[in-house]
């Protein structure tokens, strides 16, 4: 469809503003910004190591994608994902031509969950704590109570992380924080999305943010089986859809993206990295951390971007997978993917980011989102790395360890996360006609 300049429509079939990607901000293990992200990523280099910010003795996992270079205000979890999340905000801002304080427009922030890091609970519990004598929450309650402390209170709220940003990034209105588990990053997006579908705003900032590896978060996971635990060669711990897969490897970044509709954009001669078509999301109520057997809210979530794209199965020249590279979730992955592309999917390429960064939660969908348009841009698909047992019960194009070179329009990227939380973003190069 053409306007009546014959400049591609700036609505799309439904009627709605076309949203126009502007500006892109990374940090991961790799490195911080755009460019060092994309250089290693496209090199199939891997940012996973040893964890040396802490003990990790009588740990199951003693590797990770530690973001660990970020500098003063990273001491603890909270503080960690504000400055990635500023990093890659900011970054995202100037990108799009816009200045860096004074945005402009809504923010949507994934970000992980918070509680008192065991810091801070020791220092409490070492206050006054050795005269009331039955342990727990009740008793760090009272003596919180009795010892307020406006540092702890501030790292312990859920909102803390976007105040800081609206502030720093001259956001507009309330900024909203979500978190839906490994799908929050591209639920930041959606919400960035619709903002703009309804005309609530003309631009938006979505991040995802994660900053929350500490001892504990590795034994909740270690609890759950969910773990790599081939400490001896961190770099190859993440083998996405292989057959020797043992689990994924937990990490941090953050992943920024400017959302504007396109007349917007257009307006103000913005460049237009590329265009989000098409968000899916559905639940999955089987199973706090475990699909559905036969994967039908998977299916639907795959089928509900694609059609909010007003595209089909064909129309996908590539797809960032979640590929975890945790036994289950690869293969409902892969299971659910076969369900919609038929015989189509053994020669559609799929690549896993996670292979090289590992899995950054929160932050996955926003940095992998940030991955497929510079994938496009730059006619290059990332490697699945560590890909060299492959598993027979999943046919895959997983572009096996080693970056091709391809022509790519549009991108399919998964999003599945625990709770039954699945978000599916359908990006495009370029505006359709």
């Amino acid at each position: 469809m053409m306007s009546a300049n014959g400049s591609t429509a700036e609505l799309d079939f439904l009627g709605r503003p076309v949203i126009a990607i502007t500006g892109l901000g990374l940090v991961s293990s790799l490195g911080r910004g755009v460019d060092d992200n994309w250089d290693a990523l496209s090199a199939g280099r891997s940012g996973i190591h040893r964890i040396e910010r802490f003990s990790t003795e009588g740990l199951r996992t003693t590797i990770s994608g530690s973001v660990d270079f970020m500098g003063p205000g990273a001491e603890t979890s909270t503080g960690l994902s504000y400055v990635m999340a500023e990093a890659a905000g900011s970054e995202a801002v100037r990108m799009a031509g816009l200045a860096d304080d004074d945005f402009g427009g809504p923010l949507f922030l994934a970000a992980p969950p918070v509680e008192m890091e065991w810091q801070h609970r020791l220092a409490l519990d070492a206050m006054e704590g050795a005269r009331i004598a039955e342990a727990g929450y009740d008793r760090l309650l009272q003596i919180a109570r009795s010892r307020p402390d406006k540092a702890i209170y501030n790292l312990t709220q859920c909102s803390r992380i976007s105040e800081l940003l609206a502030d720093r990034l001259g956001t507009r209105g309330l900024p909203i924080t979500l978190s839906t588990a490994c799908a929050s990053g591209a639920s930041a997006i959606q919400l960035g999305v619709e903002a703009i579908r309804r005309g609530e705003t003309d631009r938006a900032i979505a991040i995802g943010t994660d900053g929350s590896i500490t001892q504990e978060s590795l034994i909740r996971f270690s609890l759950l089986s969910a773990l790599s635990t081939n400490n001896e060669h961190p770099e190859k711990a993440s083998k996405p859809f292989s057959k020797d897969r043992d689990g994924f490897v937990m990490a941090e970044g953050a992943g920024a993206l400017v959302l504007e509709s396109l007349s917007a954009a257009r307006a103000r001669g913005a460049k237009i990295l590329g265009i989000i078509h098409g968000c899916g999301e559905r639940a999955d109520d089987f199973h706090r951390t475990r699909s559905k057997p036969d994967g039908s809210p998977i299916i639907a979530t795959i089928r509900a971007g694609i059609a909010d794209a007003g595209m089909d199965p064909s129309d996908i020249d590539y797809i960032n997978a979640h590929g975890t590279s945790t036994p289950e979730n690869d293969r409902m992955e892969a299971t659910g993917l076969a369900a919609v592309f038929g015989d189509a999917l053994k020669t559609t390429p799929i690549s896993s980011n996670k292979s090289m960064i590992g899995h950054t939660l929160t932050a996955a969908g926003a940095i992998e989102a940030v991955f497929s348009v510079l994938s496009m841009q730059r006619g290059v698909l990332p490697p699945t790395i560590n890909y060299d047992m492959p598993d027979p019960a999943i046919e895959l194009d997983t572009v096996p360890n080693t970056a091709r070179s391809a022509d790519i329009a549009a991108v399919l990227s998964n999003s599945f996360g625990f709770g039954g939380q699945n978000a599916c973003l359908v990006i495009g190069r370029e505006p359709r006609n």
